[in-house]
């Protein structure tokens, strides 16, 4: 030990040591991230869905499928506006999948979401895309 540390007070070397600021460090990132989660937990997912050219297409029905145990189940339907945008609200799993189709346009493959936990806020970077025989 130096000088220097030697004439520290001793509540400066009990606080400022690596066991108490490694508990911190994780106390900290535990806290940050449960701010995290309770700001961005309203079960919102919200997409585009696009026809095989890359069009939004308007009146697709999207539909939402939550892991039921073993098997996927559905939970909810939305429909696309003009811009081939949809919202659905009040998701409260963590493993969904969604699905495209309109009629005449086509349908599309299950998309897969997996989020970090339950009722996590997504937007999708990927749409949906709506092909024949999809």
């Amino acid at each position: 030990m130096t000088a220097e540390a030697g004439n520290r007070p001793i509540w400066y070397r009990l606080v400022v040591n690596r066991f108490v600021m490694v508990l911190a460090s994780i106390g900290l990132a535990v806290a940050l991230w449960n701010v995290y989660v309770s700001l961005h937990d309203h079960g919102v997912v919200a997409g585009r869905v696009v026809d095989a050219d890359g069009r939004p297409v308007e009146g697709a029905t999207v539909v939402l499928w939550v892991l039921n145990f073993t098997t996927y189940v559905e939970k909810t339907r939305a429909t696309t506006g003009a811009d081939g945008g949809f919202l659905i609200r009040g998701n409260d799993s963590h493993n969904i999948q969604l699905g495209a189709e309109k009629s005449g346009v086509g349908r599309s493959t299950r998309m897969p979401v997996r989020l970090y936990f339950k009722a996590e806020d997504v937007s999708l970077h990927a749409p949906l895309v709506l092909a024949r025989g999809g």
